[in-house]
């Protein structure tokens, strides 16, 4: 059985992090959910429906995925995944039968379809065809949740980082002088080519802590439970509080908690980071700081593409964009939602809570007047800092985000003038 993972019409409820990706690469817990599905069934062929426009740096990063194809496919039974989805368990083969429809909250998790269903798939209208299939079939309750807002990420990720730990089911830690562990020590795997150096803390009383190859932990940092380390990462003098994940490759200084840096994300300095979901190739500048709690307690909400949304929770700090990078001493105000390829320039005031891709901030005004060549050329120089290029179809992808977001951009533009230019009564 091929399995394929899906995108639906609600991916863009999660803009701006899936703005430049499938939404299954967003990552809650250890990975994303495509690498969770690789792991369920390894040998398995696979492939992906996503958004047109994703799909040629899609097929760079991953060439043995069947991408928006379907010629074929009905030659053999397929396994539908919502990419929305965070399980709580392993699904499968004996839990997927052709009678049945995994739900989530009346969504559609999970469906396998017998080889004339998956013909169907090259419909004009995919996911009408999905919806028409699982009407036939019985009801089970699909484990975990659905991804919804960009905030459901945080919420989860200390579950999910639990989850993980415990169906990994692997620990061990270095002996390493002046190196203290404090906890159960079957909740720690450090990888034998991890580098720490002394006086480092690394703290599994409140949940499990996995720190991957390739990482280098730097003198006086801490690391508390639940967390994960991916492979590459670096941390300077860090304080990593429970809840977080630091990508692969990132480079990671100050406190940050309960927040997920994607990876190749550049936070070196002081600052505070919490309750945030940070793209890749983000620079954030020396005392960058998120701030992620109303001082009245009330449910933060986040300007979504403009419109404000309750987030249902007290605690959300900011949602940053890629390749987006801030100036020193930028801070945050609670719930902020900045789009991709921004630049921000303090001016010793809180930023502006919508930030919308592609738009630059210069002392609190809001302009959109870096030119996108010089913003694609600072890109690739980013890239060729960590021995990454920008590829034609990365540079297409940009350019292609720059079109679908021309709408917010200028909405915001013009909103932000007009404010301005709005004068007090009296």
């Amino acid at each position: 059985m091929r399995w394929f993972l899906f995108e639906d019409s609600s991916v863009e409820q999660l803009y701006p992090i899936a703005l430049a990706r499938p939404v299954f690469e967003l990552i809650c817990g250890r990975e994303g959910l495509r690498r969770r599905v690789q792991r369920w069934f390894p040998s398995a062929e696979w492939g992906a429906v996503i958004r047109p426009w994703l799909a040629d740096v899609y097929r760079e990063e991953q060439p043995s995925a069947i991408v928006n194809q379907f010629d074929g496919i009905g030659s053999s039974s397929v396994l539908m995944i919502n990419g929305r989805w965070i399980p709580d368990r392993r699904l499968t083969i004996a839990d997927v039968t052709m009678e049945n429809v995994g739900l989530v909250d009346g969504q559609i998790a999970w469906i396998a379809l017998e080889p004339e269903e998956a013909s169907l798939l090259d419909s004009l209208d995919f996911e009408q065809v999905l919806q028409g299939i699982a009407r036939s079939r019985r009801v089970v309750e699909a484990s975990g949740t659905m991804m919804n807002r960009p905030w459901d990420l945080i919420t989860r990720n200390p579950r999910q980082l639990e989850l993980d730990f415990a169906d990994e089911g692997v620990s061990q830690h270095l002996s390493a002088d002046q190196v203290k562990y404090l906890g159960d020590p079957s909740d720690i795997y450090v990888s034998e080519q991890t580098e720490i150096d002394p006086y480092v803390v690394i703290d599994a009383r409140q949940g499990p802590v996995s720190i991957d190859r390739d990482v280098q932990i730097q003198s006086f940092s801490k690391i508390e439970g639940p967390c994960h380390v991916s492979r590459g990462a670096r941390i300077f003098r860090g304080v990593v509080r429970g809840g977080t994940t630091i990508g692969a490759w990132c480079r990671v200084g100050g406190e940050i908690e309960q927040s997920v840096l994607h990876s190749y994300v550049n936070k070196y300095h002081e600052g505070f980071l919490g309750h945030s979901y940070i793209c890749p190739w983000v620079n954030l500048g020396a005392m960058t700081t998120t701030s992620d709690l109303r001082c009245d307690y009330k449910n933060v909400e986040v300007p979504l593409q403009g419109d404000l949304i309750d987030s249902d929770t007290i605690k959300i700090g900011s949602f940053i964009g890629d390749h987006s990078k801030t100036a020193i001493d930028s801070m945050f105000n609670t719930g902020s939602s900045v789009g991709a390829m921004t630049v921000v320039v303090p001016g010793g005031r809180l930023l502006p809570r919508h930030i919308p891709s592609f738009c630059n901030v210069s002392f609190g005004n809001l302009a959109m007047d870096w030119p996108l060549d010089t913003a694609i050329q600072t890109v690739r120089a980013a890239m060729q800092r960590r021995d990454c290029e920008l590829t034609a179809a990365g540079e297409n992808l940009l350019r292609k985000l720059y079109e679908l977001t021309a709408e917010e951009r200028i909405a915001a533009v013009n909103l932000a003038a007009e404010n301005k230019t709005v004068r007090p009564q009296g």
